[in-house]
């Protein structure tokens, strides 16, 4: 079995969407300790909820599914690396409730949609015989 190298337009949008994981996964930890009055309102968990099992999906139609866990990787990543190893040292990955929400609202669909785009991937090979 052979694997057939990407296409420059593959590489593009695998490049492309690598980049949007990344401002994504920025902006859903700069904007979680997000406050209205003393109620906190975590939006950015419904955001990386849509957003990062979208990425994973058209990494798989547009890219190749073999490739879509490079998406969530990143996501999982830049979230613990810049949540970690903040700006200036700091600590932005904040230790309650939301965090574990952003988590569990983000990684959580887009290991589901990962799952079910690698088993497509495999079924179709199998077939080839």
């Amino acid at each position: 079995m052979t694997v057939e190298p990407l296409t420059w337009e593959q590489r593009l949008f695998l490049l492309l969407l690598g980049f949007d994981t990344v401002l994504l996964a920025i902006l859903e930890l700069f904007f979680l300790p997000l406050r209205i009055g003393v109620v906190p309102l975590p939006v950015t968990v419904l955001v990386g909820a849509v957003t990062t099992p979208w990425l994973v999906s058209t990494t798989a139609k547009l890219v190749r599914p073999a490739l879509s866990w490079v998406p969530l990787a990143v996501w999982v990543l830049v979230v613990f690396g810049v949540g970690m190893l903040g700006p200036g040292g700091d600590l932005v990955l904040i230790q309650d409730w939301r965090a574990l929400l952003l988590l569990g609202a983000s990684a959580l669909p887009g290991a589901l949609v990962l799952g079910g785009g690698l088993g497509r991937a495999v079924g179709r090979g199998a077939g080839r015989g």
